[in-house]
């Protein structure tokens, strides 16, 4: 119960209570909050109405440039809320939202990176399963790859959300959303042997916990980067993203090179807009080659 935990749980809530917005929003913007709060007070006295712009922009300027566009963007949306919500407590006075730059993410401007098929299967025989952590990694893995679960969505993930009498998962999604997925046989087993063999004994209903003490669940997003970012230091891999997403991505390419649709493909991975799929028209090679025209002067 330090200050800053006590500030953090209080953004939560409002963005729960007042917002109300999902459990998955505030996966995505605790990391952000958490570090931008240890960064200005450390172990220090808290002091909120001393926060100033240059204190934002320096912290912009150290972090954004190490991570995606996407990700960068999350963060300002993250802090102008966070903002908000000291304002409206009264706990700062000028409007700190107001100051921060916008990050622009023209959509469709890059290109989805994704692993190969052989790739993403090196990724899961990476994983020791006679260890209680490569049990739980592995379990993880495959719920990435083989549904094209987002990172929150695996931490939010909790034993009431798996029916194993029909062998499905309720996936809770972004704006609350609730979609029921199968559960294909292999993910299934994984995950059934992590809790019964390696789960650690715990009150919390979440279905992946720390193995550490204090055994809960994940606190944000970023632990199931980690257990990414592992597996391809394992194989040796080393693509450009290392998030979580590099395996939806990775899912959505292998279909779209098996002959599934852009439409199948956004059903599967549950996108609330047909737009957000167009980015995979990109990388599907057999219908841009239809597209392309012969080179000048390059012969039959």
């Amino acid at each position: 119960d330090t200050p800053l935990r006590c500030i953090e749980s209080g953004f939560a809530h409002y963005l729960v209570a007042e917002r109300g917005l999902s459990a998955a929003t505030v996966i995505n913007y605790s990391p952000t909050v958490h570090r931008f709060l240890e960064e200005c007070f450390g172990t220090g006295e808290v002091k909120l109405d001393e926060i100033s712009p240059r204190d934002v922009h320096r912290f912009l300027l150290r972090h954004a440039p190490r991570v995606s566009r996407g990700r960068a963007k999350l963060m300002v949306t993250a802090l102008r809320s966070f903002f908000g919500f000291l304002r409206q407590r009264g706990d700062i006075t000028s409007d700190l939202a107001a100051a921060i730059p916008a990050m622009t993410n023209w959509r469709l401007t890059g290109l989805p990176l994704s692993l190969r098929p052989e790739q993403v299967e090196a990724l899961l025989d990476s994983c020791d399963q006679d260890t209680a952590l490569g049990q739980r990694d592995y379990a993880i893995l495959l719920l990435l790859a083989r549904l094209g679960l987002r990172a929150g969505e695996v931490v939010g993930l909790t034993l009431d959300d798996i029916d194993w009498d029909t062998g499905s998962l309720i996936v809770r999604g972004k704006g609350k959303r609730q979609e029921r997925l199968p559960l294909p046989q292999d993910v299934g087993e994984a995950v059934a042997n992590y809790l019964r063999q390696s789960r650690p004994h715990c009150v919390t209903r979440r279905v992946f916990i720390r193995l550490r003490a204090p055994h809960r669940g994940f606190s944000s997003s970023v632990a199931i980067d980690n257990v990414v970012h592992r597996a391809l230091d394992r194989t040796g891999l080393d693509p450009a993203q290392k998030g979580a997403h590099l395996l939806r991505h990775s899912l959505a390419t292998r279909l779209l090179g098996s002959g599934a649709s852009l439409e199948q493909i956004g059903q599967l991975l549950r996108h609330a807009h047909p737009q957000t799929t167009e980015i995979y028209a990109k990388v599907n090679l057999r219908a841009l080659r239809a597209l392309a025209q012969p080179w000048p002067g390059g012969g039959v």
